[in-house]
């Protein structure tokens, strides 16, 4: 968390120990949009963001009671859905704008700050006018630019802390154009958070993670803090700690997790939402992790095999280098006999033998198979440049990834 309080603790703002001394009329009204806030009440997890609460705003006694609870672990601030955006038009869709006294009043009581989600212009307004301390932004108003846009537009000179949920599809581009709309409205607190993606293929999560996507977000937008939705990741609460515990691995900020105090009966999303006391024991069995190690026996032991691995990834690229030269080579006497650069036998061949030959030496299959689809991508790209089917000029472009 040394990177977030870098960038957002100010000499000026009141400590942890002073929190009791703060206005609780707005329990976020600090200079810095509240972020320093929100990072200093994470009791419950050494120091990192756990924002909690319902799925959906359900009742004035439901939200209370959640609060109530939560408020004695320690949490860095209250989650509630006022406006649902559901796949179907018959399902529960939220209370709306009436439940929002109720989520700022719960949260007034648990002295935590309080976080809703936004759509539309007219929800800004409406939070704005009951006090909401954190907005943000869901999987499906992310991935519409135009939606984005319009709420950066309203946003413009308000000082709150907003939230980036991952688009809904694996679009790295749209979730940072989001995120860059945002900050030319002037919003400067921002926090991005993964809940996984859609895709057509079957796996065990609601919505697959592809870590990938999350990790290259911070490479590229390293000041942004990350936090983790493993409720709507797994869709289930059976996988919210392994889930949890694989974003810390990979030195996350922080978790949002939805909270009920009855899951059972929940409007909404019943199947991912646990108790305040579950959550309790979730967050006990979680281990942060740390980025390095000041140890002299770590430190040596990881610049030798670092030194290793450096070696074998210039190796590996010497050997695509010269599997691409021989393909270019292969490509001359395919257009010499008419003979397609995508040859479906072939392919399969390959296939199966190096998805056998990469799990006998404990790789994962589908690791190996995504390796060799971008291989035989580039492999078909390299053969139609080298034969002209790809005019020069088109040759020399860079590809141009999630520009929809």
């Amino acid at each position: 968390m040394t990177r977030i309080l870098s960038l957002f603790v100010r000499d000026r703002l009141p400590t942890l120990r002073d929190s009791d001394k703060l206005d609780e009329e707005n329990i976020m009204s600090t200079s810095d949009g509240g972020l320093r806030r929100l990072q200093g009440r994470g009791a419950c997890l050494q120091g990192k963001i756990v924002v909690a609460g319902p799925c959906s705003v359900e009742s004035e006694h439901q939200v209370m009671e959640a609060a109530l609870q939560l408020g004695k672990l320690g949490i860095s601030a209250l989650r509630g859905g006022i406006w649902k955006p559901r796949t179907r038009p018959g399902s529960f869709q939220g209370i709306g704008e009436a439940a929002l006294p109720w989520l700022k009043a719960a949260g007034k009581a648990a002295k935590l700050p309080v976080a809703c989600e936004v759509a539309q212009p007219a929800h800004v307004d409406a939070c704005l006018a009951n006090g909401i301390d954190v907005l943000w932004i869901g999987a499906r108003t992310t991935v519409n630019p135009f939606s984005v846009q319009a709420l950066a537009d309203r946003l413009r000179g308000v000082d709150l802390p907003v939230m980036v949920k991952n688009p809904v599809n694996p679009d790295l581009e749209l979730w940072m154009g989001a995120i860059e709309r945002l900050r030319r409205a002037g919003v400067t607190k921002i926090i991005a958070i993964h809940r996984g993606f859609s895709t057509a293929r079957e796996t065990i999560y609601r919505n697959e993670p592809i870590w990938r996507i999350p990790l290259e977000l911070r490479r590229r937008m390293p000041e942004i803090p990350l936090l983790c939705d493993p409720s709507h990741m797994g869709g289930t609460r059976e996988l919210l700690k392994p889930i949890s515990q694989e974003a810390l691995d990979l030195l996350y900020d922080g978790l949002m997790i939805e909270v009920h105090p009855h899951p059972d009966k929940a409007q909404s999303d019943r199947g991912q939402q646990i108790t305040p006391s579950r959550l309790r024991s979730l967050l006990a069995s979680l281990k942060p992790k740390k980025e390095l190690a000041a140890v002299q026996d770590y430190l040596r032991h990881m610049a030798e095999l670092r030194k290793e691995v450096d070696g074998l990834d210039h190796q590996l690229l010497d050997c695509l280098s010269r599997r691409m030269e021989i393909v270019r080579q292969m490509s001359h006497y395919k257009a010499k006999y008419g003979v397609s650069s995508f040859q479906p036998h072939r392919w399969s061949a390959i296939v199966k033998d190096r998805t056998r030959y990469g799990t006998a030496h404990a790789l994962d299959e589908d690791f190996v198979l995504d390796i060799f689809e971008h291989i035989h991508e580039e492999a078909i790209r390299q053969q139609e440049q080298e034969t002209d089917v790809i005019p020069p000029e088109a040759a020399r472009l860079k590809p141009v990834r999630g520009a929809h």
